[in-house]
């Protein structure tokens, strides 16, 4: 290896390396970003709209033009009767029309669609029947249901595909919420610890007065005015939220700075360190005490108004404590390094010496926890949707076509599949955070 080579090489190039020696995790790794794939790609990989039609002399991409606009339409001459009609795409079936020339998608069925000719569980290799513009027919092989329906008609597979983006939307981003929660307090816990950060008396009580007021104004007093808020739209509650979270920071903040300008002898005037580490750590061991499922079935079940954004929420706010952990371990082992002290002489803030330098390079394991975490995530959505709690009704997840089957237990196909797609993600993250946790650990040299 050249000189140049030798100076290149990187931690990051070492976990690399470390990473594809691991044939298990790489292969994982290819293969949820397969599922990623069908997941951003669903609307045109299971449609019930063409990719591609010709019409009444016209050309037309259904599945394209009716992507942000549900309500699309174009009016045309048909081709038999020669008078003008009206053609709404969302609402019209293709496959009645004498259509010239027709691109299907890979599975020409929307997950919510009810295909009334193939209802009550027609299993993949029953028989299955579609209305052509020349009458009942057996359905042709690119318009069959290949994974078969359930009762009200839906097909499966484009259940399985739609329910990817579902499940993998609820993974990632309540597992985002919970790492951006997790990385601050194990940060915080972990730099300071229990006697690094100190302040007055005065100023302490000040700070729990300025919580208790916060929280009070911000999400007691408010609490009816957040419901309606929900009830209105998930945005709407949403904002509600972050505008409590943003009362009871302010009241915080306020109160701290009036903490600090006061300036007192004697007791109140005593410095004392604010025990953040304490505090945290109580914190994930009364979340840690109680069962993390059956704390997400509860707060899922009082909500009055069931969604796909208040899922991630509860997800993402019970699921930080192992995030917080691993990042308060690695904060107590690196506030002792060198490269910290040598910040600190140099007169570097507490926020620059905790975000700049000290996070970037405790972030290995959160990978790692990261990585379960979406696995466990999944696994939740799947159990509040098979439970009926989780998402509204109207949208199709994994978990919900797995609970369609204990309305007819010979419906074999809805345990089947759906149950197999989530094995297989689960255990596809799982592969990749054992093969991170080896990467990112020296002590796994190979």
């Amino acid at each position: 290896m050249s000189k140049k080579g030798k100076q290149e090489f990187t931690f990051k190039k070492y976990a690399w390396q470390q990473f594809k020696s691991n044939k298990r995790a790489l292969w994982s790794m290819y293969l949820l970003a397969f599922i990623i794939f069908i997941a951003i790609f669903s609307p045109f990989l299971a449609n019930k709209q063409p990719l591609y039609a010709e019409y009444g002399g016209k050309t037309f991409y259904p599945a394209f033009q009716t992507l942000f606009n549900d309500s699309y339409s174009d009016s045309i001459s048909n081709p038999e009767t020669g008078a003008k009609e009206e053609l709404i795409f969302n609402l019209i079936d293709w496959r009645r029309l004498h259509l010239q020339s027709v691109i299907w998608p890979l599975i020409p069925y929307s997950a919510e669609q009810f295909d009334k000719y193939n209802t009550d569980f027609v299993g993949p290799n029953d028989e299955q029947k579609y209305r052509s513009h020349n009458g009942m027919k057996d359905s042709p092989w690119i318009l069959r249901h290949h994974l078969g329906t359930d009762g009200l008609g839906r097909d499966i597979a484009s259940g399985l595909i739609h329910g990817a983006k579902i499940s993998l939307s609820v993974g990632i981003l309540s597992v985002g919420i919970a790492a951006l929660l997790g990385i601050f307090l194990g940060a915080l816990a972990g730099f300071y610890g229990d006697s690094k950060f100190k302040v007055t008396r005065l100023r302490k009580y000040l700070i729990f007065l300025g919580v208790f007021l916060g929280f009070f104004y911000g999400f007691f007093i408010r609490s009816t005015s957040i419901g309606e808020a929900f009830s209105e739209g998930v945005f709407s509650g949403l904002l509600s939220v972050f505008l409590g979270a943003l009362i009871m920071f302010v009241l915080i903040f306020c109160f701290s700075k009036i903490g600090g300008m006061i300036k007192l002898t004697g007791f109140f005037g005593k410095e004392i360190p604010l025990k953040i580490d304490s505090y945290v750590s109580r914190s994930i061991e009364v979340l840690n005490s109680l069962p993390t499922l059956l704390l997400i079935i509860t707060v899922a079940a009082i909500m009055e108004e069931r969604s796909l954004m208040m899922l991630m929420l509860i997800i993402g706010l019970t699921s930080w404590t192992g995030i917080a952990r691993f990042t308060r371990a690695e904060f107590l082992k690196l506030r002792e390094l060198e490269f910290v002290q040598a910040a600190r002489v140099l007169g570097f803030s507490d926020s620059r010496i905790i975000f700049k330098h000290a996070l970037p390079n405790g972030l290995a394991p959160v990978f790692v926890s990261i990585a379960f975490g979406v696995a466990s995530a999944v696994l939740a959505e799947s159990s509040l949707s098979f439970l009926g709690i989780g998402v509204p009704e109207d949208i199709v997840t994994w978990g919900s076509l797995l609970s369609l089957g204990k309305e007819e237990f010979d419906a074999w196909w809805l345990v089947i599949y759906p149950g197999l797609a989530i094995f297989i993600t689960i255990t596809v993250c799982n592969l990749i955070g054992d093969g991170l946790r080896d990467a990112l650990d020296p002590k796994h040299k190979k």
